[in-house]
């Protein structure tokens, strides 16, 4: 019996490549295709595929954003995330939320393939490539969890307000403090998570899930 598919992507000759490699030997049946977040969410309710293959960047509702409400039901649905993002924070954002896999779209079909195969026989599946990098990421994350817990509620608001572009006096006018004040905030978040200017502090919170990337 063949393991029924869904896929969901945004670009309709990626999702006409992508089925006709796993159709190929039988093994697989692509049952439904969704080209957004809102559609593939809305197919799901009528639809029981064993896995659905997940592409981040769509309009709408993300890849990531549709996993997050697929969780949040609690539906069994196993997700293979399917993705040209190589960036670790997004794989550990993945799998923080409770993706069964995460593979990119330059793979061979023969992993892709496999990855399905796995994560359908209740197994995860990183793309091996990417597991150094994820586990140096988790090795750091350990690290950030210390900084992060010196931060005060104030600290990290301003630390949101940094990474998100803004300048001292608009976050002066947002939090109704003084520019002043915001400076010496912000000398004290740099302390605490030992960065040297605002892009490192924009990084520190994207990696720590302060700010979405997405």
């Amino acid at each position: 019996m063949s393991i029924k598919v869904m896929l969901a992507d945004d670009h309709i000759l990626m999702r006409e490549g992508i089925k006709q490699l796993l159709e190929f030997d039988g093994t697989l049946e692509i049952i439904a295709e969704a080209s957004d977040g809102e559609e593939c969410l809305e197919i799901l309710k009528s639809t029981n595929p064993d896995i659905l293959l997940l592409d981040i960047n769509m309009p709408g509702k993300n890849g990531l954003d549709v996993l997050e409400e697929l969780k949040l039901r609690k539906t069994p649905l196993k997700v293979l995330i399917l993705t040209v993002h190589n960036e670790v924070e997004y794989l550990v954002r993945a799998i923080d939320i409770g993706a069964e896999g995460y593979i990119l779209k330059d793979s061979g079909s023969a992993e892709l393939k496999e990855a399905i195969t796995s994560i359908v026989n209740n197994e995860t599946y990183i793309q091996p490539s990417l597991i150094p990098s994820l586990n140096s990421r988790l090795i750091n994350r350990d690290i950030d969890k210390e900084k992060l817990a010196l931060l005060t509620k104030r600290e990290v608001e301003i630390l949101t307000q940094v990474a998100s572009g803004m300048f001292n006096k608009e976050i002066g006018i947002n939090l109704n403090i003084s520019e002043r004040t915001v400076k010496n905030h912000i000398s004290n978040i740099f302390r605490k998570i030992e960065v040297s200017d605002r892009t490192q502090a924009a990084v520190f919170a994207i990696r720590n899930n302060i700010i979405k990337l997405y």
